[in-house]
């Protein structure tokens, strides 16, 4: 072979050696580009991430929500500001029972059970009326639902009517639906509604169903609930007349037996 064959052999191959290289070097870069921009996309999504997570961290619970609206939707058969006053009986009853409940309160259950019929009775024979303040400081307590839950869907009852309120009430504090304390049943609607369905005014109810699954009157409890803080009752249940307790005769606590209930209501109609 000849020295120019030879060279110009060489020459050719260190050529396609450059090329290759070349060619080599751009796939490097290439893949380093994306391997770059990956990796960014990857912290602004973690950064994405973190931002909304934090954001959910802050942004206020449903509930919170309630409580600060200024638009309050009352039920019917309310009175007052924001609704919060409700008075259920006889016009011409003179006297007035301040009621103090928490759905979820055990005691309330107790006294509704031993005590609810006697004072339904009293109120349709025209004794008294019945002014109710809901409150929801076992929710608080446990970090639950169920009492602000269960007094929007008292609301819900009331706006059918004061008798489908008690009435609902009453079946709410049942030995048949009442829960423990501990277990936050009345968060959901499902139950409310099932509880309902005992009661005749509201079985079956499409409008009173409608208000209990869109929350209508959520922010009205939470206003309900604030009354009830601003009382300065610190027990449930709660019983007053003319600003002062009803008891069971032994303590400060409410009567719990329909003896001692009638003995305390007699005074009290007289004092």
């Amino acid at each position: 072979m000849s020295k120019r064959n030879s060279q110009a052999n060489k020459s050719a191959a260190r050529e396609r050696l450059r090329a290759e290289r070349e060619r080599q070097a751009k796939k490097d870069k290439v893949r380093r580009q994306v391997i770059v921009g990956l990796s960014i996309v990857g912290v602004l999504a973690v950064v994405g991430v973190g931002t909304w997570g934090i954001m959910q961290m802050n942004k206020p619970s449903h509930w919170e929500a309630a409580k600060d609206e200024k638009k309050v939707t009352a039920p019917k058969n309310t009175s007052g500001e924001n609704g919060t006053t409700v008075v259920i009986g006889k016009s011409s009853a003179k006297k007035t029972l301040e009621l103090y409940e928490d759905s979820r309160c055990p005691v309330c259950a107790t006294f509704e059970q031993t005590i609810g019929e006697t004072v339904h009775k009293d109120v349709d024979a025209g004794k008294y009326k019945i002014k109710y303040i809901g409150a929801t400081f076992i929710d608080n307590a446990s970090n639950g639902e169920g009492s602000k839950n269960a007094l929007s869907a008292l609301g819900a009852a009331l706006d059918v009517s004061p008798e489908a309120f008690l009435d609902y009430k009453y079946a709410l504090y049942s030995a048949k639906f009442h829960p423990e304390e501990t277990v936050d049943k009345f968060k959901d609607d499902s139950y409310l509604i099932k509880v309902a369905d005992s009661v005749d005014a509201l079985k079956g109810n499409a409008a009173f169903q409608k208000n209990v699954k869109d929350g209508t009157f959520d922010s009205w409890a939470m206003k309900m609930s604030e009354a009830f803080d601003k009382s300065g009752v610190r027990g449930t249940p709660t019983l007053k007349m003319d600003g002062k307790k009803l008891t069971d005769g032994q303590s400060e606590n409410a009567p719990m037996t329909v003896e001692a209930f009638n003995t305390a209501i007699t005074a009290a109609l007289k004092g």
